[in-house]
This record gives structure tokens, sequence and C-alpha cells, in this order.
């Protein structure tokens, strides 16, 4: 068998789906997948209460050349996403408190350990070459990245500066195909290695666009820009809870947008103006609130 492309799913549907002996073995592997990826077919098949045989046909039913190679696909499950199978039962007391608290705490332990690991002095250079760009690309796939691309584009417009993001894979490695040595791309990626992104990169370079990177170190897309922002995530093993990452790569950026605001000098304070000016006119007159958010 080349792939095995789910195993715990298919593991999941036998349960229903599959002889009585299948169904049998199906639900003790499931059951203790840990004990299933280690114990020998004898032990297996003792525990399930059919012959060593059946174990091997129930196997192959599932995809699998036979037990070893089903339990490599098994243990690969287990590495990979264990945590989701067998997670702590949730304690409903105190819930607000402690929902309350997993979030804030991981959110501000996340932006301190990204603060950090700055690289201020280049973090700063970014600003002014944002800030003397002619075309500025903002680019990212996938949830947290994409957004982040989203947002670092609307906080660019409003500093009078020509900036464009790009979540599409096509469409930025198009847009990157007519960058000039005017260009900057700024590239996000949690992992590093969302394909477009690289392609989009590796294309603004060889047009001569100085490309720029937030992501983790050592990754294809942080080899591939000229430029490196490192941020390596960690998280703190709540798996109910939304990554706590986003917070800290929403304060890189914040500082980016700072760091170029500041570049840009007291010629962006026009246009801030203006927007908050039309805005108070035409949606509400609270002089307090953020500028279009």
């Amino acid at each position: 068998m080349q792939h095995v492309a789910d195993i715990i799913t298919r593991l999941q549907a036998m349960t229903r789906k599959g002889s009585k002996s299948d169904r049998r073995l199906a639900a003790l592997v499931l059951s203790d997948l840990d004990f299933a990826s280690k114990a020998a077919i004898s032990d297996i098949a003792a525990r399930a209460s059919v012959s060593e045989p059946t174990v091997t046909r129930f196997c192959r039913s599932l995809g699998c050349e036979g037990v070893r190679d089903f339990k490599f696909w098994l243990a690969q499950a287990l590495a990979v996403g264990g945590v989701y199978l067998n997670p702590e039962p949730l304690n409903r007391d105190v819930r607000e408190q402690r929902v309350v608290s997993a979030v804030t705490e991981a959110a501000i332990a996340a932006i301190q350990r990204a603060s950090a690991g700055l690289d201020m002095s280049t973090l700063l250079e970014v600003g002014e070459r944002l800030a003397a760009s002619a075309q500025i690309l903002c680019i990212g796939s996938g949830g947290t990245s994409s957004m982040l691309a989203t947002e670092l584009q609307n906080r660019l417009f409003r500093l009078g500066l020509s900036v464009t993001s790009q979540v599409d894979g096509e469409l930025q490695r198009m847009y990157a195909a007519v960058a000039s040595p005017e260009t900057t791309v700024i590239a996000f990626s949690t992992s590093g290695f969302a394909r477009s992104v690289i392609d989009a990169v590796n294309l603004a370079r060889q047009y001569g666009a100085h490309t720029v990177a937030i992501t983790a170190p050592g990754s294809a897309l942080a080899t591939a820009a000229e430029t490196l922002i490192a941020f390596q995530p960690i998280e703190d093993g709540n798996i109910y809870k939304p990554t706590s990452s986003r917070f800290a790569l929403l304060a890189i950026l914040d500082m980016i947008a700072t760091a170029t605001a500041e570049s840009c000098d007291t010629k962006v304070l026009e246009g801030l103006r203006r927007i908050k000016q039309s805005l108070n006119t035409w949606k509400i007159d609270d002089p307090r609130l953020p500028i279009g958010d």
C-alpha cells in the first residue's frame, strides 16, 4: 500500500460498516491506540478474541499491506493528531474565568516571546523600505497568514502608500511577475512552506523586487526572501483554543506599520485626518473611535 490517507477515519468507518470481527477490532484499536500501535499481533488477537489471520485480514481491509504497515500508519496518526484523539476532559466549573485566562494569558505570553526574539534593527529597516517603496505587495496563504496580508494592506494604505494584498495563489504569482526594483513584497507564512508564497517571492526577486518574509527561521520561505523577520510559533497545548500565535504576529505587524508610519514622517498625517473626518461625517461623530476600525 503506497498511501493510507487517514487510518483513524478508516477505523471509525469500520466500526459502523465492517464485519462483526472487524467492528470488534476497530473498536479495540480506537479505544487504546497506544496499545494497538505497539502490541504483537498475538496480543491484539487475544484481546479482541479473534485469530491472528483475522487481524491480518482486518489490516488489509483498511488498505494496509499487513500488520506492520498498519502499525506504521497508526503510529504516524498518533504522532500527528494524538492530542485530538484522547483529550483531557473539560472541567465545566468556573468556565467563564477559565476561558478568559486561557485566551488572555496565552496571548500575552505569545507577544512577549515574539518581542524578546525580534531583531528590531531589521524591523526598522523594513519600515524605512516600505515607506520608500513605489509598490507594496502583501501575500499570505491559509487562515492566519492570509489575514495578516490583508491587515497589513489595511494598515499601510492609510499612510498614502500604494499597497495590495493577495491571498489567492495564482494571483500571488501573477502580481509577483509584474514586480519591479521599486516593489517590496511582504510574505507571511507561519510554517514557511506555503508553496504559492515561496513561488511568488522567488518570482519577485527575479524581477528585482525586495522581499521580506515573516516566517519560521530555517524554512523554505526564510531562505527564499532577502530579509527575514523570524517568528517561531510555540503553542500551549490547549486544543480547544485558537492559536495564540495570531496575537504575536499581529503585534509584529503593528510594529512594522508603526515603523513605516514614523519613516513617512508627518506627511502621513493629512491622509489620516481625511479618513477620520470622512468617517465621523458619514458614520458617527465620535473622535475617540479608531480610524476605520
